[in-house]
This record gives C-alpha cells, structure tokens and sequence, in this order.
C-alpha cells in the first residue's frame, strides 16, 4: 500500500501554486514528516501540531478522502 506521503508528491512542481502544492511541497521538505504512514490519525496529529498554513488542515482532509478512494 502506498503511503499518504507517496500520494502527495503527485502535487509536486505545479506550474501555479495550489493549496494541494503548497501542501506537498511542505510535506516534501519536512524530514520529520511521517513518511511511511497509511494512517489518518498519525498524518492529522502531526499537520494539527505542525500546520505548515492555515488552510492545510482543509486540503488535508479533501486529499485523504482521494487517497482512501484511489489505493
């Protein structure tokens, strides 16, 4: 199973920034970001503590909803 990390470099080098690029540009460059995880409480414990922007949380949750619905 591909982890939420792995999903969300698809976001990665848009053209124009997206809250969804913004997000996984964060994530990229975060070494502490837990790269491995399938699981929604771990990644959504670590963004509440850690929100790289206001909106992250938002996009977070839509994004988790597409992952879940394309593994």
């Amino acid at each position: 199973m591909q982890s939420f990390y792995h999903y969300m470099m698809r976001y990665r080098g848009a053209k124009v920034a997206t809250d969804e690029s913004r997000l996984a540009e964060w994530i990229f460059h975060d070494h502490d970001f837990p790269k491995h995880s399938t699981s929604y409480d771990e990644v959504s414990r670590y963004l509440e503590w850690n929100i790289p922007f206001t909106e992250a949380i938002g996009v977070f949750d839509r994004l988790w909803d597409d992952y879940i619905a394309n593994r």
